[in-house]
């Protein structure tokens, strides 16, 4: 499939600009009038396949997957058995994960329409899904043959990163981003590359070789000071402390330590090894480079928002947050820089902590403190 920002708003062709409002809205994040709007185009203009795709599109990113396959047989219904309602059918099968019914719709849509690029995407996506990684990148190439299109250079990407294949992979983002007709797609593209020169900063070692503190800093760039497997869960002491040692072996000097939560006993502990004053929010002072802290994400706190935003936008200091949650990793904005531990279901894991492999990561250009006034 491809995202509505795969398209461009205005374009002259009358059923194009018919599109145009139900794409405007799903971009905006208006996911359930775009779905009304989708609908209404659908009843007036049943045959526009690019309708049928997008609004398909907009119901899989949702993880409405039954909807997504009622949909697919709606379009059957259409089409018949044509490769493009075919193709909507087995993507649908492969989000629920049918992955032998959704190859046999997939093969049944090769053989109906094997010029239709859409179908040799989606049996990559398949492929990809079911770790076959070289069935996968010959599909993604006979797609790309038949239709250049960013989404299918991500993909690539993606298949080779995870194959290890960190130079090839990076090539193909940026490809995608070149090719990219809209922000977004540049945006994702770029942040693609990053991801890929910091999981490269493991090789020779595969993404599925790696620990989890050590994937979460590939995809996020947020370094985990506890990521390797021990006896028991750190507590917080031990993971103030061991900031504390990365902080002066990396030469971080902090001007304050804004706390939300100051009556929390480690974060006196904190500000005293790193010899700053612990404040509130309210003293919050970009120009001294402070260190945010909090025992874990507050993303229904307006303070924390503000000034986890604030330390990236200003360019100084830094984010450090006790814990977090594994399943949520951090936004592009906003997040934390560095990771105490990571949860499960609210319980830290059993993790050690290594100072040593915390530093290394800390000093990657990918990180994201790369770049960050890190002195007063």
């Amino acid at each position: 499939m491809r995202t509505t920002a795969s398209y461009d708003l205005f374009p002259d062709a009358p059923s194009e600009r018919a599109m145009a409002r139900a794409r405007w809205l799903a971009r905006e994040g208006r996911t359930a009038d775009a779905e009304s709007a989708y609908m209404s185009l659908l009843s007036s203009h049943p045959d526009l396949k690019v309708c049928w795709a997008e609004y398909f599109e907009l119901l899989r990113a949702s993880g409405r997957t039954a909807a997504a396959l009622e949909l697919a047989e709606r379009a059957r219904a259409q089409f018949g058995e044509s490769g493009f309602a075919l193709t909507l059918q087995g993507a649908a099968l492969v989000e629920l994960g049918r992955y032998p019914d959704a190859l046999a719709a997939l093969e049944r849509a090769v053989e109906a329409d094997p010029d239709l690029a859409l179908v040799w995407h989606e049996l990559g996506w398949a492929a990809y899904k079911l770790g076959d990684k070289n069935r996968a990148l010959l599909a993604l190439d006979r797609a790309f043959a038949l239709e250049p299109h960013t989404e299918t250079l991500n993909l690539r990407g993606r298949v080779l990163r995870d194959a290890g294949r960190y130079q090839a992979a990076e090539v193909a983002f940026e490809g995608a981003a070149q090719a990219a007709e809209h922000p977004e797609q540049r945006a994702d593209a770029e942040r693609e590359i990053a991801a890929t020169r910091r999981y490269a900063f493991y090789s020779p070692r595969k993404p599925e070789d790696l620990g989890p503190g050590e994937r979460w800093f590939a995809d996020t760039g947020a370094v985990v000071l506890a990521p390797d497997a021990g006896p028991v869960a750190p507590g917080d002491e031990t993971l103030v402390a061991t900031f504390a040692e990365v902080a002066e072996d990396s030469g971080w000097r902090f001007g304050q330590v804004i706390a939300l939560e100051p009556s929390v006993p480690v974060w006196s502990d904190l500000a005293e090894r790193l010899g700053a004053p612990l404040a509130g929010p309210a003293a919050f002072d970009p120009a001294v480079c402070p260190l945010v802290v909090g025992t874990g994400p507050l993303p229904t706190d307006r303070t924390w928002t503000k000034l986890a935003a604030a330390v990236p936008a200003q360019g100084a200091g830094l984010v450090f947050v006790l814990e977090h949650p594994a399943e949520a990793a951090p936004g592009v904005e906003g997040g934390p820089d560095v990771i105490g531990v990571l949860t499960d279901a609210g319980q830290r894991r059993m993790r050690a902590p290594n100072p040593a492999h915390a530093l290394s990561e800390a000093q990657h250009p990918g990180a994201r403190l790369a770049g960050r006034r890190l002195r007063p």
